[in-house]
């Protein structure tokens, strides 16, 4: 079995106050897209993942590998494979890939063993591991709450011509960003910025204090001409729509279009 495993964005990203579990209470925009990874699922007689990352871990702290053990934990299921992960999305850089793999592989197993357990189930499951993975899920286009397990579907929305831009080389600690976040400082009311959609993210704040670098590249890219620069997640990717390339030196631009999810999984 061959899953292809997508990217996502969040195209708006509020951060709503603290929680008392420790999380972030949060609402955002939440869209998949067409760059991804593609997982393979081969029977073998021990479980293996390899991938296509060379400095990729795929020991018992990679997501995929969590994935596995959480599904045969819950289940009565007990079948081994090599999973192989051809990766593309960029790590560190706020675009779910983890998250995508976890959701993806707690899907194929569903449908290779054929427990069919509902997929609110496996939603609740791959919560357990990222407070991405819920959303994916969704239809690939959702309005998430809580701390990512409240799930909203949403119309799917217009395809549009879009530009990833990242900094080359180490990305952000997710944590170090959240610690030095100030929650609900926009007036904005989340639920009203889903019609538009507004472009927007409280992280981009302290992923600035802690980063300058990504502020200058921000105006970089608004410079260029394109009229929205939003950085996804807790950083350090942008999303920029339009189809000229952002050449920008030390910046690695990526080209993509919003994603749908199919009847069954994922399509690039």
């Amino acid at each position: 079995m061959k899953l292809f495993s997508p990217a996502k964005l969040n195209l708006f990203f509020r951060v709503l106050g603290k929680r008392e579990d420790g999380f972030h209470e949060i609402a955002s925009l939440m869209q998949a897209i067409s760059l991804g990874d593609v997982l393979t699922f081969e029977e073998s007689h021990q479980d293996r993942l390899t991938t296509s990352d060379p400095e990729l871990p795929c020991d018992a702290s990679n997501f995929i590998t969590r994935a596995v053990q959480l599904f045969k934990r819950k289940t009565s299921f007990r079948g081994t494979f090599h999973i192989h992960a051809e990766k593309n999305i960029p790590r560190e850089g706020g675009l779910g890939g983890g998250s995508g793999n976890i959701a993806t592989t707690l899907w194929a197993l569903n449908q290779i063993s054929g427990l069919e357990i509902a997929e609110e189930t496996l939603r609740k499951w791959a919560g357990e591991l990222s407070s991405d993975a819920p959303f994916f899920f969704s239809s690939g286009t959702a309005y998430v709450r809580g701390r990512g397990e409240i799930v909203e579907n949403r119309e799917p929305l217009e395809k549009r011509s879009l530009w990833l831009a990242k900094p080359v080389g180490k990305g952000l600690s997710t944590p170090l960003v959240y610690k030095h976040c100030r929650p609900n400082v926009n007036p904005l009311d989340p639920r009203a910025m889903l019609q538009g959609p507004i472009y927007l993210n409280d992280l981009e704040f302290p992923a600035f204090q802690l980063r300058p670098d990504l502020a200058k590249l921000k105006q970089d890219l608004l410079d260029l001409g394109f009229e929205t620069a939003v950085m996804t997640g807790s950083g350090t990717s942008f999303f920029c729509f339009g189809n000229s390339e952002p050449k920008l030196p030390g910046i690695e631009c990526i080209q993509a279009t919003f994603l749908s999810r199919t009847k069954e999984w994922y399509t690039a």
